[in-house]
């Protein structure tokens, strides 16, 4: 299939899951999804085998916390790397939480649901995803905020600022090689870095003075170089002195859009001090990671994805089980 049949593809399965009850979402994953599709998502949900896991295990526990949910996508498009071809998506999820959710208790009210998501397509059927949904964001909109106050600014994720992101028809080569060129050389840039400044790592040139950095909850939102380095690097590079990136599952680029996501995308040591006010204890630790960057000459906005309950659960730290610290606590 071209990657235009595929995203009509994908378009097609995700509006389908808008709106959508429980009966109606299984027949959308048993349309959509081979029999047997893998899920690789993010904690506790984690990898799930085949359309009757994927729907009891992910869609069933979902749909009866957040009824009827309306799916917004904010970017949209596809891409080949390693031998397949891929459909990526970014956005949220609106629905009033009425139930419980991954022990989360519910709220009985609006919540965005912010996920980033990865599509193997094969044989016109989804072969493989992966997915990440900013869980602690929702516990935070529930009452059950799991970390201290970011860096960053803590707020509902915008889409592009141009509003082009979702691209359903053919699109620019040219376009795409820049924008891939331009990601590509910034992340070289950011491998120079000496262990010591900041500055060492010849990145400014690839970014606009005012590039917006859209980080999970917990890091939060920046502005520019100054607020990326002092709401977000500065910490991260302190946390993780030997980290090392790679194992890519894709990377791509269409149009002024690159996507990108590692399972897992990186190998360290939480060694270097406290990241998101949690102590280190010297724990080996990988990070389930996805990005979105547009680009326009340079990288005006970069949206990022990191499991954070994965690392949590890494370094020993049960962010789900801190529902019951806080629900003590607001009962004294």
């Amino acid at each position: 299939m071209s990657h235009t049949s595929n995203k009509q593809l994908v378009w097609d399965y995700i509006q389908s899951l808008q709106f959508v009850d429980e009966t109606a979402c299984k027949v959308v994953i048993e349309h959509y999804l081979h029999s047997e599709a893998v899920f690789n998502g993010f904690h506790p949900i984690n990898t799930l085998h085949g359309r009757n896991e994927i729907f009891h295990s992910l869609w069933k526990p979902f749909l009866k916390a957040f009824p009827n949910p309306q799916r917004r996508d904010d970017i949209f498009f596809a891409g080949h790397f390693n031998n397949k071809d891929w459909v990526c998506a970014t956005g949220h999820y609106v629905g009033v939480m009425e139930n419980d959710w991954l022990g989360i208790p519910a709220s009985g009210e609006v919540t965005f649901i912010r996920f980033g998501e990865f599509y193997h397509v094969a044989d016109g059927k989804i072969q493989e995803v992966y997915a990440i949904y900013d869980v602690p964001h929702v516990m935070a909109q529930a009452g059950y905020p799991i970390f201290p106050t970011s860096l960053g600014t803590e707020l509902t994720i915008p889409g592009p600022s141009s509003n082009d992101g979702i691209i359903i028809d053919e699109s620019n080569p040219a376009l795409a090689e820049h924008a891939q060129q331009t990601v590509e050389a910034m992340i070289a840039g950011l491998m120079q870095f000496d262990g010591h400044n900041l500055e060492s790592m010849p990145i400014e040139q690839y970014w606009h003075p005012q590039f917006m950095w859209y980080g999970p909850y917990g890091i939060g939102t920046t502005r520019g170089l100054r607020g990326f380095r002092e709401g977000h690097q500065r910490a991260f590079l302190h946390a993780f002195p030997d980290r090392v990136g790679g194992n890519h599952v894709a990377r791509f680029a269409e149009n002024g859009y690159v996507a990108s996501t590692g399972w897992p995308s990186i190998n360290a040591t939480h060694s270097g001090g406290g990241w998101c006010g949690l102590p280190a204890r010297g724990d080996k630790i990988t990070m389930r990671v996805m990005d979105w960057w547009r680009v326009d000459k340079t990288i005006h906005e970069n949206w990022v994805f990191i499991d954070m309950l994965d690392f949590c659960q890494q370094i020993g730290y049960d962010a789900l089980a801190r529902i019951t610290d806080i629900k003590r606590a607001k009962s004294n």
